[in-house]
C-alpha cells in the first residue's frame, strides 16, 4: 500500500511521541483519528515492537507493551533502580506485579466487569486481600503452579514464599514507615510506582483511586484473555483445574 509523505510523516511523529513518553495527546496529534493511513501506519509501528495501542477517554493515545521482550516493556534492572536497590531479587519483582494485578481486582470485582465497582482502595484493605489471594494460591497443588507458570511467565511459588517470609505482625498502618521489612512496607514501595506511573491517585496518606489510565488499560487490554494468560482465574478460581 502506497502512503502519502504527509501521512508517513504524521505517524512518525505520533509514534516518536509514544515511544519516548508512552503517551500522546490526541488533540495535538488528531491525524491519527480522522486519517485512516495515518492510524494503521501507527498500529504498524507499535506492533512492530510488540505494543499495543490504546485509545483513552482523556483523548490520549497510550502505547503499551505487550510482551516482556518489547523494548518498552520496564525492565527489571529500571525498576531496582527506580523502585527497589540494586539488590533487590527478582522475586520482589514478581511480587510487586502480583501486588497490580490484586490492586485492580479490588475496583473491578474480581474481574467480573469492566466498570469499576469501588471509588478507592486503603493500604490496609489492599494488604488484607493481598493475604487472600495469597492463601488462595497457596491451596493449589504444586504441579498446578508449575503447570501454569510455563505459559504466564510468573513465578508461583515464588511469589508465595517471598510473601510468606515477610513479618506480618502489627501490620498497623501509622506505624509501617520507612524501609522495614514489613508487608506493608512492600506494598508502600508498590504505591509508589503505581503513582509514579499514573497508575494511581493518592487520596491521602493510605488510601488510593484508579486514574483514568488505569482504567482504560483494564477495560480495553487487561481482561483480554490474550494477554493475561490465565492468570486471573489461577487467583480467583479456588479449585483449579487447569491441568485437565
Amino acid at each position: 500500500m502506497n502512503y502519502s509523505e504527509t501521512s508517513v510523516m504524521d505517524a512518525f511523529k505520533i509514534f516518536s511521541q509514544l515511544a519516548v513518553q508512552g503517551e500522546c495527546n490526541l488533540i495535538e496529534f488528531d491525524s491519527y483519528m480522522v486519517d485512516d493511513n495515518v492510524r494503521g501506519l501507527v498500529d504498524l509501528f507499535s506492533n512492530e515492537v510488540n505494543c499495543t495501542i490504546i485509545v483513552t477517554g482523556e483523548e490520549r493515545l497510550l502505547m503499551l507493551p505487550i510482551v516482556m521482550v518489547s523494548p518498552f516493556h520496564i525492565s527489571n534492572e529500571r525498576l531496582k533502580k527506580e523502585f527497589f536497590t540494586q539488590s533487590t531479587p527478582v522475586s520482589d519483582i514478581y511480587l510487586m506485579y502480583f501486588a497490580i494485578i490484586i490492586f485492580y481486582g479490588i475496583f473491578y470485582d474480581s474481574y467480573s466487569t469492566t466498570e469499576p465497582v469501588n471509588s478507592f482502595v486503603s493500604m490496609d484493605k489492599w494488604l488484607e486481600i493481598m493475604n487472600d489471594r495469597i492463601r488462595t494460591l497457596s491451596a493449589h497443588e504444586d504441579e498446578v503452579l508449575t503447570f501454569m507458570q510455563k505459559d504466564s511467565n510468573y513465578n508461583w511459588k515464588m511469589i508465595i514464599d517471598k510473601w510468606e517470609s515477610m513479618d506480618d505482625t502489627n501490620e498497623q498502618t501509622s506505624r509501617q514507615v520507612g524501609a522495614t521489612k514489613s508487608r506493608l512496607s512492600f506494598m508502600n514501595k508498590v504505591r509508589g510506582f503505581l503513582l509514579e506511573q499514573d497508575l494511581a491517585g493518592s487520596l491521602g496518606e493510605m488510601e488510593l483511586e484508579l486514574t483514568e489510565k488505569s482504567k482504560d488499560i483494564v477495560s480495553k487490554y487487561y481482561m483480554d484473555s490474550e494477554y493475561n494468560r490465565g492468570i486471573l482465574e489461577l487467583i480467583y478460581k479456588e479449585e483449579a483445574k487447569i491441568c485437565q
